[in-house]
Order: structure tokens, then C-alpha cells, then sequence
């Protein structure tokens, strides 16, 4: 076991000795690692900060039912006798009062409003039905819509579906571009390993000499490969925070602009281990690949 150790060891402690005898080309693999895996890391933040606003959506669909200026008082009781049927879960009045003060407090619109002679909203009801299929929201609305007293309504979750559907082809694209950009990966660890394999060539022929075994030759170039996966996910988190840095203040001035406390949220200390923990493992698999295959060639040409 201790020999196996120190095998291992000597194998890590050469790989960084190579890295470090190299600074320049280790830094252009792991620019090129970082840039190919900051596209498909930099998608997948941006739904996640699109998932944050869809998240202050409300939980079930609402349909706003907005009343006649002149309804009666019978009127208004029909429509609450109405809204409190099995077929609504939750419903709530929203006095055309209430309705300008939180206009005015969300929009900033204190101004405009307190020009205002009279208030130009209608009294309206917010419900929330049981049933949240699409059939059943327009078939509740349409129901609504007929009764005495109402004068328009509106179902709210339209724009929150199309945005979930956008949101879904947005994932879909996410595993598409990790998915070629893996490739991508194994390809450029391959390409820097082969070099590698192949500028030291006489020495692997003297070490078949003395009776090295293809295990211990392959060793050091696939810790080199995991060291540069590493590197290049490293990378892909800097070139990824800059990018944050510079969006910042542009989006944060847009957020207030709309009266909303909107900010990017930054990556989590678990989806930075496993983007680490994947490059790494990319890395490896990359130098496994080209090491194998350059070892036999080098074999053939004996």
C-alpha cells in the first residue's frame, strides 16, 4: 500500500513540475478549458436567475375579475356567493382603494396619482381555482366573465407559461451545449496530453527498457490531465465572475428602474465543487483517451 502511495505521489508531483515548467502553455490550455466551459456555465446561471423571478410568481394560477363601476349590491353578492363555490380554492377582494396604493407604492407613481381627481381602477376579486389545467382556468374565466356586474377578466398565468416554456427550451439548450462542449474538453486535454506523450517519446522507450509497465507511464500524463481540467474549470470560474462583476451594476440599475430589489445570484458552492469535480474528470477521461492511443502508436513505430 505505501509503495502504491508513493507511486501515486511521485506521479502528481512530476504532473505539477511539468505544469510549472510551462507556465505559458498551461495557462493558454486552461484559457481554453475556462472559455469552452464558461458558455454553457454562464446559460445555465442565466436561467437560474430567470427561475428566481419566475419563482416570485404566484403559486397557482390567478384569475383577476375586475367589477362594473355602478355594480349593484346584489351584484356583489352574487359574485362572492360565487367565488366561495367548490371550484375556486382561495379567493380575495381587492378594493379599488388598496389597488392605487399599491400602485402607487410599486410603480412610483405617488406623483401621477395625487394629480388624479378620482381613482380610475374598479374594484376587483383575485381567485384562485382548484383545478389549474388549462381547460378548467379558461372555462372558470368564461364563467366568470358572464356574470352581472363584471366587466373584463384577465387570467394572469399567460405570460408565466410562455416564460416556463422558454425556461424549458432553455434547459434543453443547457445539456446540449455541456454535452459539446465536454466534447470539446476531452479534445483539448487529449491534443495538450498527446504533445506531451509525444515530446517525450526516448524516454518512454528507455523506460519499456527497464520494465515499466503501461500503468506507470500513464500515471503522471493522466494526473496532468486532471490538473488541467482543474485548471481549465478554475479558469471558467474566473472568466464567469468577471462577466458577473461587469453585469452587476447594469442590472441592478435596470431591476430599480422597475421598482424590483432584483439581483444575479452567484453560483453555489455546490455547482462550483461539480463543475470542478466534472473538468477534472473530463480532463482525466481526455488524457486516458490520447494517452492509450499515443502509447500504442509510439509502440508501433519501436
Amino acid at each position: 500500500m505505501m509503495a502504491w502511495l508513493q507511486h501515486q505521489k511521485h506521479a502528481l508531483t512530476s504532473s505539477l513540475r511539468r505544469l510549472a515548467a510551462q507556465p505559458v502553455a498551461t495557462l493558454l490550455t486552461a484559457l481554453a478549458m475556462g472559455v469552452a466551459i464558461s458558455l454553457p456555465g454562464g446559460l445555465y446561471l442565466v436561467l437560474g436567475n430567470l427561475n428566481q423571478l419566475a419563482g416570485n410568481l404566484p403559486a397557482q394560477p390567478e384569475i383577476s375579475v375586475f367589477l362594473d363601476a355602478d355594480i349593484s349590491k346584489a351584484q356583489q353578492q352574487a359574485i362572492a356567493a360565487r367565488l366561495k363555490q367548490a371550484d375556486i380554492a382561495h379567493a380575495r377582494h381587492v378594493p379599488k382603494d388598496e389597488a392605487l396604493a399599491a400602485l402607487s407604492a410599486s410603480q412610483d407613481l405617488s406623483d401621477i396619482t395625487a394629480g388624479l381627481t378620482q381613482n380610475p381602477l374598479p374594484d376587483a376579486w383575485v381567485a384562485q381555482p382548484q383545478d389549474t389545467s388549462r381547460e378548467s382556468l379558461a372555462r372558470v374565466s368564461d364563467e366568470l366573465k358572464k356574470l352581472p356586474g363584471v366587466a373584463e377578466t384577465h387570467l394572469d398565468s399567460q405570460w408565466a407559461d410562455r416564460l416556463q416554456a422558454a425556461l424549458a427550451i432553455g434547459r434543453t439548450g443547457v445539456w446540449v451545449l455541456a454535452g459539446l462542449f465536454a466534447i470539446a474538453l476531452l479534445a483539448i486535454s487529449g491534443n495538450a496530453i498527446r504533445a506531451q506523450v509525444l515530446s517525450r517519446r526516448d524516454e518512454i522507450h528507455v523506460s519499456r527498457l527497464i520494465g515499466a509497465t503501461n500503468r506507470y507511464i500513464r500515471r503522471p500524463f493522466l494526473y496532468l490531465g486532471a490538473l488541467q481540467g482543474l485548471l481549465g474549470g478554475m479558469a471558467a470560474g474566473g472568466v464567469l465572475a468577471i462577466a458577473g462583476w461587469m453585469l452587476h451594476a447594469p442590472v441592478e440599475n435596470l431591476a430599480s428602474l422597475y421598482g424590483s430589489a432584483f439581483q444575479l445570484l452567484p453560483p453555489s458552492i455546490t455547482e462550483i465543487v461539480l463543475v470542478l469535480g466534472l473538468t477534472t474528470i473530463f480532463g482525466w477521461l481526455g488524457a486516458w483517451i490520447s494517452v492509450n492511443r499515443t502509447l500504442s502508436q509510439v509502440e508501433a513505430t519501436r
